[in-house]
């Protein structure tokens, strides 16, 4: 079997290219994200002439993960099957269902916002855009951990499907097994602080195994099993390349413009510092003296003619015109590009869901089929990975098996069930106009028109809405007072009397009242 170490190497030498290529976009936009080889923590990072790239990452990052964790709403909903929606009893049995369906929402909502998932995606979203790849682990201790391409490699097969994932961390000595130390002991001697540490995901017929070494050893107790769905690494990618075992990110999209306007800035930059200097040019052969307007303080009297004097000028200004607007146009361009040119987003921290919405229907104009592969490669398996995480720590009911799935929603339903609320209002708007209200009592189900109403809202039902039993209590209640209204007090107590009279003896009287 080839070695951990081998086929990182071997995997690592395959992505050279887009490594480099990751590099060469933060250059200009965010340095720190994929640094040039070479440099470490207390190496210069190179500086842009120009904001506009790093500005529009992060913009463009922030409205993503709007748009894929909306605050306070599940980006995904449970969907019945239609075998259990044609043996459901009634509507309102639907409607109950529904309802139980949001509740799990929000619990596994609770769960993703408890594991820090936002800080996460913020980066791995930054990432994607610049260098188009990112890997996520669900660590055992239920947290996210976000890794960029220069630590990790990967493999796919010609149908999309990932082969390998090797990992590359260094590990303290003293953290490590003792037969691991001992193996480093005799490689490095007492010198080596630090030690490499491979992972390795390798997948079989039917599942993922995976297992770590160090020094080109197995680490003991480190081999696990993972179902198909059950992998705890999602491997991102921006836009998918046929063919290609990683992605390409935004920013190589428009890496012609970035250095464009990174040259056209420095040109304009360095320009306009020469043209801010200033220099007095006297005459050598007038009458005023270069001494003389040296020593000579602000707003004194001196002899001279002013012929003599002159400032010097750089007359380049039509030139600098023409770089400016040259340079205005990228930045129009890029503006577009990242979204930087128009915002739906109050400047608050409330953002109400018509917000979100707009943000949305932005981004899906923009970025295109964008969403459709985030859905594929992130949104699900994040949702299946926490749901299993629940349900093995008996923190989610089980249902049933086929019964229920989960549907991420993305692109202008991204809102999940806020879309639902809308549809219910259309509904009942458009049939209380074309067939009077007379028909909406007659044939409208109003427990289960609520109860989905207070599913689309997210709204705890308990105590809010009248159970069935409560209603027929109430309505036995109103035939008993209204039998007494119709018949009178007269009768009730002439028939408690006789009711009395026919008991045996013995056995007391009834007190009526």
């Amino acid at each position: 079997m080839e070695s951990a170490k081998s086929l990182w190497m071997k995997l690592d030498a395959g992505k050279s290219s887009y490594v480099n290529r990751a590099r060469e976009c933060a250059k200009l936009t965010l340095p720190f994200t994929y640094p040039p080889a070479g440099t470490g923590p207390v190496s210069a990072l190179p500086t842009p002439y120009n904001s506009l790239g790093a500005r529009g990452v992060n913009n463009l990052a922030a409205k993503l993960l709007l748009s894929l964790l909306p605050p306070n709403t599940p980006f995904f909903r449970f969907t019945m099957s239609r075998e259990i929606v044609r043996q459901a009893r009634s509507e309102a049995m639907l409607g109950e269902l529904d309802y139980a369906f949001s509740e799990m929402e929000k619990e596994i909502m609770d769960e993703i916002e408890g594991m820090q998932t936002r800080p996460i995606m913020y980066e791995a979203m930054r990432h994607l855009l610049i260098s188009g790849n990112g890997l996520l682990e669900l660590t055992g201790q239920g947290k996210w951990r976000f890794r960029g391409i220069e630590n990790y490699s990967v493999e796919r097969d010609a149908s999309d499907n990932i082969l390998h994932i090797v990992t590359k961390e260094t590990a303290a000595k003293d953290a490590l097994p003792e037969e691991i130390r001992a193996l480093a002991y005799m490689e490095h001697g007492d010198g080596a602080w630090e030690i490499d540490v491979f992972t390795v995901v390798c997948r079989r017929e039917k599942n993922y195994e995976s297992w770590q070494e160090a020094c080109g050893v197995e680490v003991p107790g480190s081999r696990t099993t993972y179902g198909l769905d059950e992998l705890p690494y999602l491997v991102l990618r921006w836009n998918r390349v046929a063919n290609e075992d990683y992605g390409r990110g935004l920013v190589e999209e428009y890496l012609g413009d970035l250095i464009s306007l990174e040259a056209l800035t420095r040109s304009i930059v360095e320009a306009s510092l020469a043209a801010s200097r200033i220099l007095f040019l006297v005459n050598p052969n007038g009458l005023t003296s270069s001494r003389t307007l040296q020593d000579a303080p602000n707003g004194a009297i001196r002899e001279g003619n002013p012929e003599d004097v002159g400032v010097l000028q750089v007359q380049k200004y039509n030139d600098f015109r023409v770089a400016l607007e040259t340079m205005n146009g990228i930045k129009e361009r890029l503006g577009h590009a990242f979204l930087l040119n128009t915002a739906v987003q109050r400047s608050g921290e409330r953002v109400t869901a018509t917000e979100v919405r707009a943000m949305i229907a932005e981004l899906e104009a923009s970025l295109g089929g964008v969403f459709a592969t985030l859905s594929e490669e992130l949104s699900t398996p994040l949702v299946t990975l926490v749901m299993g995480q629940m349900l093995r720590r008996r923190k989610l009911r089980k249902m049933p098996k086929g019964m229920v799935r989960p549907i991420i929603v993305t692109g202008l339903d991204a809102l999940g069930r806020g879309q639902d609320l809308q549809k219910l209002d259309i509904f009942l708007a458009g049939v209380r106009d074309a067939l009077g209200p007379q028909a909406v009592a007659q044939y409208l189900n109003v427990q289960g028109y609520l109860t989905r109403r207070a599913s689309s809202l997210g709204l705890d039902l308990n105590g809010l809405v009248k159970s069935q039993e409560q209603l027929q209590a109430e309505m036995q209640q109103s035939q008993q007072q209204s039998m007494m209204e119709r018949l009178g007090p007269s009768v009730i107590q002439g028939g408690a009397k006789l009711i009395g009279q026919q008991m045996p003896q013995g056995q007391g009287e009834m007190t009526v009242g």
